[in-house]
């Protein structure tokens, strides 16, 4: 066991720890001064570490083949029992975090490492870092033996923004879908806000598919949610409607400003500028990687009917960047991704240009 990797404890909200003892570890995001939020899904909480980077990026930017042989080699594992989960960038040194499982299924070991511009890869010592926590308090009950566990998507992924983090997931109430808004540093907790969305290839409006990614944006000077969900339609959320929305039993209806198509699950994206104008890059399952230009996404009307094929906001896929499955902002003009490509069972971290 990776007695300095993982504990089994969970902790009651809130609370200072000397340590974070994770449960699980999944999504990863960097708020102010290079604090790291670390999602522990089994454990529905947030972790807010306080990484000891002090070095500024030399801006030459990341790449290691095979990364995957490389964490399981110091885990003393095959490639086949590792799962990377997710991936962030440290704003001021440039290096990359990684969420990533020893073994698979329900008693698999988390593990955070990092990745640094000269190659070197750290498995890190948690025992050796403070942090704070919040705890959700409406997530699905833990069942590992059903074939979809809940438990599993109480937190999908995370962004922070001026002062508070985001967090999307599944709750354990009626509309599921969930949004919370973390004031930061933790204070306190509501219960959240339930997400309504259309969902143009099932011709339907729906309340308990979980968000799978997002990041923020603004749209006529109004921030926003930017939310993609499988099968696989693209939704708009103001962000002052989630602040706003705080009482038990809240709701908010997003706006959904495109459908991208069926029998597809989107991975991880990012928001950029290029030329003058702004794009959105998504990952996904079977799709390749999608870039969509926000023109034209300020429009009132969004999608209501059902949808055959795709609509709304259109969008080009990018050939050249096959077999992405995380996406991370690395700077203005490049994102990090990690890569891995069809029929190998190997993994690539590379630092991409921006298309």
């Amino acid at each position: 066991m990776l007695s300095s990797l993982f504990a089994l404890t969970l902790l009651s909200f809130p609370s200072h720890l000397d340590a974070p003892e994770l449960q699980s570890i999944g999504v990863l995001a960097f708020g102010p001064e290079g604090v790291l939020f670390v999602a522990d899904p089994k454990g529905a909480a947030v972790y807010a570490l306080e990484t000891a980077d002090d070095g500024k990026s030399a801006g030459e930017g990341l790449f290691f083949a095979q990364i995957d042989q490389e964490l399981a080699g110091q885990l003393g594992i095959q490639p086949s029992e590792l799962v990377i989960h997710d991936l962030a960038v440290h704003p001021v040194s440039g290096a990359a975090y990684v969420s990533l499982s020893r073994g698979r299924g329900p008693d698999a070991d988390p593990v955070l490492a990092r990745v640094s511009e000269d190659g070197g890869v750290v498995l890190l010592d948690l025992t050796g870092m403070s942090s704070t926590h919040v705890a959700l308090t409406n997530a699905p009950q833990d069942e590992p033996a059903a074939r979809r566990n809940q438990r599993t998507l109480s937190i999908t992924d995370m962004e922070f923004h001026e002062g508070t983090l985001y967090v999307a997931g599944l709750s354990n109430e009626e509309f599921a879908s969930k949004l919370h808004s973390i004031p930061y540093p933790f204070t306190e907790l509501g219960n959240g806000t339930s997400i309504e969305v259309y969902h143009g290839a099932h011709g339907a409006w729906e309340t308990r598919s979980p968000v799978r990614t997002f990041a923020t944006v603004e749209i006529e000077d109004t921030d926003h949610l930017l939310a993609t969900y499988t099968c696989t339609p693209l939704v708009k959320i103001p962000i002052r409607e989630v602040l706003s929305t705080t009482e038990a039993g809240a709701k908010v209806r997003g706006t959904t400003v495109a459908e991208l198509g069926s029998g597809n699950t989107p991975l991880d994206m990012v928001v950029y500028r290029k030329d003058g104008h702004e794009y959105v890059l998504v990952a996904n399952s079977h799709r390749g990687v999608m870039k969509i230009s926000t023109e034209g996404i300020a429009a009132p009307e969004g999608i209501t009917r059902q949808i055959n094929g795709t609509a709304g906001l259109t969008y080009e896929t990018i050939d050249e960047l096959e077999e992405v499955v995380q996406l991370a902002p690395y700077d203005e003009t490049r994102a990090l991704a990690l890569i891995r490509p069809k029929g190998s069972e190997e993994a690539h971290l590379e630092t991409i240009e921006l298309p």
